[in-house]
């Protein structure tokens, strides 16, 4: 039956995954597929342990994910089940539709600064890692002030910490910004090394390691740079 024919089967869809993180979790699972408790914690900034846990228990009741041993892993984590894997191609155009309509919001990472933390995670360059385990302590400053730690480490996945990991202090590199600095950055709309220029970022550590952070992020992308300002004169 179709959309406009069916209002009571769309309200139950709306009812179990439109609250603020089912979808985001299964985004996570989308993404990387079989996934522990604790990676899906660090991946989602903002989120508390009780309510990943409650979410998820909530998804394996419906069964769209399921708890799964993962060969050598002692711990089981957590994967999509064929209704799950259903759900891929609506939630690959949800976010198409937000990237081409929904505008940038500054004033959203100002109120969750978690979120540039995850951001910025995502537009990591594991391949341009140096050698061994490195530490950005981003000091986010504003009205509400975040400090939280970025893991990286060549061709692993970075890994988000609420925190101090607590490695040598010769493999830190520590970031001191204001949110609204650091959202252009994490959203693909400006380099780091401009904004460092400018002093509206400023970076400090080992100077080999300082010189070397904008190379670790995936280069600025002219579509990503372009699309927020034709969205928004298109509205």
């Amino acid at each position: 039956m179709g959309i406009d024919g069916d209002y009571c089967s769309y309200t139950k869809a709306v009812e179990h995954l439109g609250d603020r993180w089912s979808l985001v979790i299964l985004r996570e699972l989308v993404m990387h597929g079989t996934t522990g408790f604790n990676a899906l914690a660090a991946g989602l900034p903002g989120i508390s342990r009780s309510v990943l846990a409650a979410r998820l228990r909530k998804l394996e009741e419906l069964g769209i994910i399921a708890r799964e041993r993962r060969s050598g892993a002692g711990v089981p984590g957590y994967c999509l089940t064929p209704s799950g894997l259903e759900l891929q191609p609506i939630m690959r155009g949800l976010w198409a539709w937000s990237k081409r309509w929904v505008p940038e919001d500054p004033i959203w990472a100002e109120r969750d600064p978690d979120v540039i933390l995850a951001w910025l995670s995502h537009r990591v360059d594991r391949n341009a890692i140096p050698r061994g385990r490195i530490v950005v302590e981003l000091d986010i400053e504003g009205t509400r002030a975040k400090r939280g730690w970025l893991v990286l480490e060549r061709e692993v996945e970075p890994a988000l910490c609420i925190e101090d990991p607590c490695l040598p202090v010769e493999r830190y590199v520590y970031v001191e910004a204001e949110a609204a600095a650091l959202y252009p950055i994490a959203r693909g709309l400006r380099g780091w090394a401009d904004a460092i220029a400018d002093a509206s970022v400023r970076v400090f550590g080992e100077p080999e390691l300082v010189r070397g952070l904008p190379g670790w992020f995936r280069a600025v992308d002219p579509v990503e740079q372009s699309a927020p300002a034709a969205r928004l004169a298109t509205v």
